[in-house]
């Protein structure tokens, strides 16, 4: 009977080192995927080559395409078109998808290009819900002043994929989700979607 119940116990110290194992590894590629992702962007940013007004779009290009890596701008738009998603066909969840993806970057760079020369802090992260979704909480020092960015991430397959940032404690994603209920709550879908494109086209000349 004690062997039985040694053997018991060995096994359950066993899977909770296991568990243990499994979940530091999970962070640790949580986070790492955050770091890299960010510290890529800060590099364009701080790359002389490309400073300048005459390089801006080269710059942002550039951004772009190491966030869209990371980004899960699919699950993204899904979350700000909220209730409003189910409703549109294949075709215009595509269509939100591309508009609302370039409407997410530009807000996203537009806010850490402020701090492009100070220095990022990894914090801490939390992982959540058995593994699946992770909080990495960042801070940037600016001026004695810090200013939290707190990154929200899923697990697709063997990645982890941002589904919404929040800068100073206020998320991108539901500020976004605000804005649009407002406007289909008065307008059609279709305006919405004009509007999204008039402010892209802004966007362009500035």
């Amino acid at each position: 009977m004690k062997v039985i119940k040694a053997f018991f116990i060995v096994n359950f110290i066993a899977y909770l080192m296991l568990c243990q194992t499994v979940g530091a590894a999970n962070e640790s590629k949580a986070i790492e995927s955050v770091r890299t992702t960010v510290e890529a962007v800060l590099d364009v940013m701080r790359d002389e080559t490309l400073s300048g007004p005459e390089k801006s779009r080269e710059r942002r290009e550039k951004m772009k395409a190491l966030i869209s890596v990371r980004f899960d701008f699919r699950e993204m738009s899904r979350r700000a078109l909220a209730r409003h998603w189910k409703k549109r066909t294949t075709e215009e969840q595509d269509e939100f998808v591309d508009l609302f993806s370039d409407l997410l970057q530009n807000t996203y760079i537009s806010k850490i290009e402020k701090y492009t020369d100070e220095k990022v802090n990894y914090d801490k992260e939390v992982i959540r819900k058995k593994g699946k979704y992770s909080i990495v909480r960042t801070s940037i020092l600016s001026k004695d002043i810090t200013i939290p960015i707190d990154y929200r991430l899923m697990r697709r397959g063997d990645k982890w994929m941002v589904y919404d940032v929040l800068v100073e404690g206020v998320s991108i994603i539901s500020n976004y989700r605000s804005q649009y209920n407002n406007i289909l709550s008065r307008e059609s879908y279709a305006e919405l979607i004009q509007k999204m494109k008039e402010k892209l086209e802004k966007a362009e000349f500035h």
